[in-house]
């Protein structure tokens, strides 16, 4: 499989110095990666707006109008699952990166040494999200990215899967389960919970990152935070 990069940063210098860097890590690795560069987020965007397969973004922070920050989260509104990398001579925008799910910040000069781990870290992730959960649905197969599942319930012994939409059959959780990754938490007898899109937990509820709030079973609060953490 050959995965796609965008580097977006208006220094040429650093572009082509990423660029070589990026090149050797997938030659050490013998993956395949395609890689876009791109002067400025405005760039990248019109670009994005035709195609938006790309796997990987290594972005620079400041950047003429759009700052790279701005930019992440313009993508991150539509898509959870592509790896974001900030490669900044400026450490003050690390906070707002959490707002984007960025995987790393690394300060420029980028060395060798933190930069391959980093992307390792990535390819691990992306070769995750390739996974599917497969729902034999009436009249036709369904696979749904497990990246794209916020979480399953259970209601009447029917399971729902909520995803982009949501998908309900009569087939036992545990079944389901078994086809779910690290990423999920069994939350009590009728709940699955994906770690990632979880945003806040109280002792009585979990709240997602799309909105959604969810009663928890007495006691499956400390568990939960505990495989958050672990999760992290």
């Amino acid at each position: 499989m050959a995965y796609r990069a965008a580097i977006c940063d208006d220094s040429a210098a650093d572009t082509a110095f990423v660029q070589e860097l990026l090149r050797g890590w997938a030659a050490e690795r013998q993956i395949e990666v395609r890689i876009e560069t791109f002067p400025s987020a405005e760039s990248f965007l019109f670009r994005y707006a035709e195609d938006k397969a790309f796997d990987l973004l290594l972005l620079d922070i400041e950047m003429g109008a759009m700052d790279g920050v701005t930019m992440a989260k313009r993508v991150r509104e539509e898509n959870r699952a592509v790896q974001i990398i900030f490669i900044t001579g400026y450490s003050d925008y690390i906070a707002e990166g959490y707002e984007v799910a960025a995987l790393h910040y690394l300060m420029k000069p980028v060395e060798r040494e933190r930069f391959f781990p980093v992307l390792d870290r990535a390819l691990e992730k992306l070769k995750q999200d390739e996974r599917c959960l497969n729902l034999e649905l009436p009249g036709e197969l369904v696979r749904i990215p497990l990246y794209e599942i916020r979480y399953l319930d259970v209601r009447q012994n029917y399971v729902t899967v909520h995803a982009g939409r949501e998908y309900t059959l009569k087939r036992p959780l545990r079944d389901l389960e078994k086809e779910l990754d690290s990423r999920f938490f069994r939350a009590g007898r009728a709940l699955i919970l994906n770690l990632s899109c979880i945003r806040r937990v109280t002792r009585t509820e979990v709240h997602l990152s799309d909105g959604t709030a969810l009663p928890l079973p007495r006691g499956a609060n400390e568990p939960l935070n505990r495989a958050i953490i672990a999760h992290t």
